[in-house]
């Protein structure tokens, strides 16, 4: 073989899997930046003595709390007041549920809130931010704090004729402000009620 066709050939050779190695790690790095980034915590409770699959109508609880802008407290629907019911709204429907205005099966009460938190990595590494956001330091014997914003749901089912507590459901993610905007609170309601009811096929 000439010199210089084996010395291509070499390289070529020797270069395939550092390009391939450097793919791996962009498939492997791209769609967990994604994942990671659309994180919601969910969590839920309910009773189990109730047939939820029996529930076929809901309407708004009368007494709904105040949110994170104090929306119905004041007599009126703040903008996240908005964005929560027609998610909410949304996701019902989905299910099969319909809205009534008189004698529901169930209330649908929720409660929203902002709050700054900090995630101290145990490493000192810079990672095990909390979902997937952050930025931390390196060195000797420190612990990086990420400070960051964290929207918080709760979605409550109420049983209206015994006027009791069902089911509720818990979301947390992290946001970009102050309020949670109307991408953030259609994703974080999706994840809480893709857990409603309780053992259906949707619930993950």
């Amino acid at each position: 073989m000439h010199p210089f066709n084996f010395m291509n050939f070499t390289l070529r050779f020797l270069g395939r899997p550092t390009l391939l190695l450097a793919a791996g790690l962009v498939l492997l790095l791209g769609p967990s930046g994604c994942t990671t980034a659309s994180r919601v915590g969910v969590t839920n409770d309910f009773d189990h003595a109730v047939n939820f699959r029996a529930y076929k109508t809901w309407a708004w609880y009368p007494q709904q709390p105040r949110d994170a802008e104090s929306g119905p407290a004041k007599g009126y629907e703040s903008f996240l007041d908005k964005r929560m019911r027609a998610s909410v709204a949304s996701e019902m429907t989905q299910k099969g549920l319909t809205e009534v205005t008189t004698a529901p099966d169930i209330y649908v009460a929720y409660s929203a809130r902002v709050e700054d938190k900090q995630q101290v990595s145990p490493y000192g590494n810079g990672f095990g931010y909390p979902y997937g956001y952050g930025y931390g330091g390196f060195g000797r014997g420190y612990s990086p704090v990420t400070q960051y914003k964290a929207g918080t749901v709760v979605i409550d089912i109420i049983d209206a004729r015994r006027k009791e507590l069902a089911w509720r459901g818990t979301g947390q993610a992290q946001v970009n402000q102050n309020t949670i905007d109307e991408a953030e609170t259609h994703r974080i309601v999706n994840g809480i009620l893709s857990t409603y009811p309780p053992g259906s096929a949707a619930q993950r």
